[in-house]
C-alpha cells in the first residue's frame, strides 16, 4: 500500500534513484522508535486515501524528520540494492541524507576504465545535501554537494558516476531530478525537521 508514496518520500530525499518500495515490518526494542514509524506509516496511508477521495481534504499533513528517519529504520521501505543505514536531516528547503553505501551491489558491479570512477567501489559512508521543493505537483531537487567518507566528490566526477554506473542499471537517475508526486500530492516543503504535504 505504501509503495508509491514512499518511492516518491525516497526519491525526494535521495539522489539514489528507487526502483520499488515496499513495507517490510520489522521488529524493534525501541518503544518509541516503534511509535515513530506507526505514526508514519499512518500519515502515508491518510495521504494515500485522501489522494483517491473525489474531493482531497487540502489540509497539510507533516511528516517529521524523526518519522522519517523511524520508518526506515525499521525497514518498512525496499531500498535499492547496497543503499542501508538512511537517515534525513531536514532544513527549510535543505536535506541532508546520510547513509551506507556497497556500491558494487548498488552499480550491479559495473565498472569504468575511467580511474575517477575507482573511487565508487566497495563499501562507504555517503552524505548528499540538497534542496528541493514539490510544487504544482511536481516535485524538483538539486543536489548541491556529496561526500564519501567524509571527503568532498567534485560535482564532475558525481556526473560521471550518474552516467556511467548508474544509468544504465537505473535510466531515471539524476543529480536534478523532477517528477510527477503521487496521490494528488499538490506541494511538497520542506521545513525545519519536517515535510509539509498538501492534495488537491
Amino acid at each position: 500500500m505504501h509503495g508509491p508514496l514512499a518511492h516518491f518520500l525516497l526519491a525526494s530525499l535521495l539522489f539514489f534513484p528507487i526502483q520499488s518500495s515496499s513495507p517490510q515490518q520489522t521488529s524493534s526494542s525501541n518503544s518509541k522508535q516503534t511509535a515513530a514509524a506507526d505514526s508514519c506509516a499512518r500519515k502515508i496511508t491518510y495521504i494515500q486515501q485522501n489522494g483517491n477521495a473525489a474531493k482531497p481534504d487540502q489540509r497539510p499533513t507533516v511528516l517529521t524528520e524523526d518519522e522519517l528517519n523511524a520508518y526506515f529504520a525499521a525497514g518498512r521501505v525496499r531500498l535499492p540494492a547496497g543503499v542501508s543505514q538512511v537517515r534525513f536531516a531536514l532544513a527549510p528547503a535543505q536535506i541532508t541524507s546520510s547513509l551506507q553505501v556497497d556500491f558494487d551491489q548498488l552499480t550491479a558491479g559495473r565498472r569504468s576504465q575511467n580511474p575517477l570512477l575507482g573511487l565508487f567501489t566497495g563499501v562507504h559512508q555517503v552524505q548528499v545535501l540538497a534542496h528541493g521543493e514539490g510544487s504544482g505537483g511536481v516535485a524538483h531537487a538539486h543536489i548541491d554537494s556529496a561526500s564519501l567518507d567524509g571527503e568532498q566528490i567534485p560535482r564532475f566526477v558525481l556526473e560521471l558516476f550518474v552516467d556511467r554506473l548508474l544509468k544504465p542499471k537505473y535510466p531515471q537517475a539524476s543529480l536534478d531530478p523532477a517528477f510527477k508526486m503521487p496521490a494528488r500530492v499538490d506541494t511538497a516543503t520542506v521545513g525545519k525537521h519536517n515535510l509539509t504535504i498538501t492534495q488537491k
